[in-house]
């Protein structure tokens, strides 16, 4: 279940205090998925999340030019609009 998230897969939140959030997936550490947001969960310090709790959106970030959080709010709110006028 964890080789379907790979690293700058865009994810919703399905569970916890972060539910319904747009994350990106930076990195999988033992059967976990790390993901940040830029805002609550900076690049530095991942969310660890149970990849059962987490949706894939079907849109990716480049995380090799994502260099600041500033860089990924900034991907993730485009990504965030194009999402909202799909549904």
């Amino acid at each position: 279940m964890i080789a379907e998230f790979k690293r700058g897969t865009v994810v919703v939140s399905a569970a916890g205090r972060d539910k319904t959030r747009l994350l990106a997936v930076v990195g999988l550490e033992n059967n976990r998925v790390l993901v940040c947001d830029g805002k609550e969960r900076p690049l530095i310090n991942p969310k660890s999340k149970n990849p059962k709790h987490l949706k894939q959106t079907g849109h990716t970030v480049d995380m090799d030019l994502i260099c600041s959080d500033r860089a990924l709010r900034k991907a993730l709110k485009k990504i965030r609009e194009d999402f909202k006028e799909a549904n």
